[in-house]
């Protein structure tokens, strides 16, 4: 068994991955998020009406129906690498004036990470 710390250009790389999303839900735009994830991701959490799963793509959908959230406040907590897999929890603060916790599964593709699920909680 290998205790081999992550090389940081994989932290980095990681960062930047989920940047995507963070621009993305500052822009209103799906198409900026969407760079993030892979294309058979899945979204599941809590809403306030209930439990929420879904494809990837219905998030990208409500993002691009909703409006900008400039002023949204983002900050990676943690990320977890093990050689090709990773986790990450992000807290969202006023996205929208609503706070989120998301916690990332992601995977190295090809050398590339990539998010295959996204897994939140929305804080009332």
């Amino acid at each position: 068994m290998s205790n081999t710390p992550p090389v940081m250009n994989d932290y980095d790389a990681i960062a930047a991955t989920v940047q995507h999303y963070i621009d993305g839900a500052r822009a209103g735009s799906g198409k900026v998020m969407k760079q993030a994830f892979h294309d058979d991701a899945w979204i599941f959490g809590a809403m306030t009406t209930g439990p929420f799963m879904a494809p990837i793509q219905e998030l990208f959908d409500r993002v691009d129906a909703g409006k900008p959230a400039p002023d949204t406040r983002a900050n990676i907590v943690a990320i977890d690498i093990v050689e090709t897999i990773a986790t990450v929890r992000l807290e969202l603060d006023e996205w929208s004036g609503r706070r989120f916790t998301d916690m990332f599964t992601m995977v190295k593709i090809d050398g590339q990470w990539t998010i295959m699920n996204k897994v939140f909680h929305l804080h009332t």
